[in-house]
């Protein structure tokens, strides 16, 4: 379940998430592989901007996979937001190109990149709610700030999924496009960007990232305390196992 990392073009460096039996859905071992990943990256010359996309036509990413290990501590935390480039300024611009359902987590790493694209049939949402999983990865933070407030809590507090027009519409993604120009429309965008000046580009994009990291960082103690709570509670069991078992919660 690897990330393939590849220079696509000269200064362009493609990512592609592949965990295609589970919609490229992220085990603790890719979101450190992916962590690592960003600070190579952060400090690579030839790289002046950065494509990522999921493997396949059904998935971007699926977000955590939460069959696997779900114990938490404050390892786990540091991992998941550097993985998610949660609390981390980035310099460099990450292009998404949203091939297939982007839910969860995977919204979470869609709002650490700067310009979206979306497949026709590309979903979004984030449904931890729905199965009593508090979203750790920043979208309680950083989704108001970037789709304005009602958009962000229809979102969040309603776990549904939106279909690709809705999640430009509402400011989520920059585009629609054909599956089959997505990456075509994906590398126009980072080419346009690897011929401007790496020093200035890289300048606006880690002001702009370290304010948002900043924020994120202030209120990062609450973040984990609230988190911690709802894990705590009964539905915590209730909804994962609803999740592992595909049927509805039943919070009684």
């Amino acid at each position: 379940m690897p990330l393939h990392v590849r220079e696509a073009e000269r200064h362009i460096t493609l990512i592609t998430i592949d965990n295609q039996a589970k919609r490229n859905a992220m085990p603790r071992a890719m979101l450190g592989e992916l962590a690592d990943l960003w600070d190579r990256l952060a400090t690579d010359p030839a790289c002046r901007a950065i494509v990522i996309t999921g493997a396949g036509e059904k998935g971007f990413c699926a977000g955590a996979d939460i069959g696997g290990d779900l114990t938490a501590s404050a390892e786990t935390a540091a991992l998941v937001n550097r993985a998610l480039l949660k609390t981390t300024p980035f310099p460099k611009p990450v292009i998404a190109a949203v091939n297939g359902d982007c839910a969860g987590g995977g919204v979470e790493l869609l709002l650490a990149t700067d310009i979206r694209g979306a497949a026709e049939h590309a979903r979004f949402g984030l449904p931890e709610v729905r199965f009593a999983i508090y979203p750790f990865g920043g979208a309680a933070v950083k989704l108001i700030q970037q789709i304005g407030y009602v958009h962000a809590m229809d979102l969040i507090l309603g776990g549904q999924l939106v279909d690709a027009p809705t999640a430009a519409r509402i400011g989520l993604v920059n585009a629609v496009v054909p599956g089959a120009d997505l990456m075509a429309w994906a590398m126009a965008r980072a080419r346009v960007i690897a011929a401007n000046s790496p020093a200035a580009v890289q300048a606006v994009k880690t002001q702009i990232s370290t304010t948002l990291a900043e924020h994120a960082l202030s209120v990062e103690a609450r973040e984990q305390q609230l988190g911690d709570q709802v894990r705590a509670s009964p539905d915590f069991k209730e909804g994962v196992a609803a999740f592992l078992e595909k049927r509805k919660p039943d919070y009684r």
